[in-house]
């Protein structure tokens, strides 16, 4: 196998174990370094075989038009809404990223962990706990509940084993026809098109959101369909911030007109903590962390290495994006 030049365009903030994991496995076979921010593009971009981009977010169109002799462009991540698709088209390097199968098992735990924290007030329960306070708040249980999953791919399927296991009951949309074995295993009660999402938002008393972010999904949960929700319902989101519409949702949590939400993605990124929505006691949050274990950024490397290779050997590489083959939906 012919030994590539890699280069990695690095997080520095995030390194460990992201950058780490890729350095480790690309390097064993390959001669990779690590962009070098401060120093010229031409040099440091002359002679790339592939680049590997931490998120898609680090590289630029005067990255891209310097890469003269990439065979690939490699994103660390699943979501590409934030990259700049279209130009690297144009110029004709191929592009493949992490799709959400190796994230899948995070996003679908800490969409459960919401559900949880959600279902027996913890926010509150600690603060009273903080305060010198027993027995309150007073929780509900999830056996017979409605969990409605928009997007049914892996995590959204992940999310529905770990629901089965509540015995919550578990009705799912996503635009595409759902293997066989996997509608065997997980037996969505309810299982629609886009059509549909309608009934699945007012039907639910947790409804998760596991969409890929484009022009057709952006605020997909918009103050309409707020409007739809039980009083009771609150909504999950691991996937983009965009996908719901931030003010109808922070109106509709401040006025009590459904029963609360658990957010790990945001719109503008990072967000306002200081802002009212986030200190009510029935809204949980996390720094877009939710798909940040070390298992999918050792996954997320492997696949990585295993792309690497094969344009080392003369293949195509996997998860092409720019070619509509690839994969977002996590």
């Amino acid at each position: 196998m012919k030994r590539l030049r890699v280069l990695y365009l690095s997080e520095p903030r995030q390194f460990e174990p992201w950058g780490e994991d890729v350095v480790a496995a690309v390097g064993v076979n390959h001669d990779l370094t690590i962009l070098d921010p401060q120093a010229p593009l031409g040099p440091q971009f002359s002679g790339i075989d592939v680049v590997v981009d931490h998120g898609g977010s680090i590289g630029t169109p005067e990255m891209m038009d310097a890469a003269t002799d990439a065979q690939l462009w490699q994103i660390v991540g699943t979501g590409f809404d934030h990259f700049p698709l279209s130009h690297i088209v144009s110029l004709g390097i191929p592009v493949s990223n992490c799709p959400g199968t190796f994230s899948a098992v995070a996003l679908g735990e800490s969409a459960m962990m919401f559900i949880l924290m959600l279902a027996h007030g913890y926010r509150s329960g600690f603060e009273r706990f903080s305060r010198g306070e027993l027995y309150e708040p007073v929780g509900r249980e999830l056996q017979g509940a409605v969990l409605g999953i928009l997007g049914f791919g892996a995590s959204g399927q992940e999310l529905a084993r770990r629901a089965n296991a509540f015995g919550m009951r578990v009705h799912a949309i996503d635009v595409r026809d759902i293997e066989a074995d996997i509608l065997e295993e997980i037996r969505p009660e309810f299982l629609g098109t886009p059509d549909d999402v309608d009934r699945v938002v007012s039907e639910s008393d947790y409804l998760s959101l596991h969409l890929h972010l484009n022009a057709e999904t952006r605020h997909t949960i918009d103050a309409p369909r707020i409007s739809l929700m039980k009083s009771t319902a609150c909504l999950i989101n691991v996937a983009r911030g965009a996908l719901v519409d931030e003010a109808a949702l922070h109106e509709a949590l401040i006025e009590g007109r459904i029963g609360g939400a658990g957010l790990d993605v945001f719109e503008s990124e990072p967000p306002d903590p200081t802002q009212p929505v986030f200190q009510l006691p029935n809204v949980v949050v996390t720094p877009h962390t939710a798909g940040c274990t070390r298992e999918t950024s050792r996954r997320r490397a492997e696949c990585v290495a295993e792309n690497v290779d094969r344009i080392a050997q003369g293949l195509e590489s996997l998860y092409r994006i720019d070619s509509g083959t690839g994969h977002a939906n996590g």
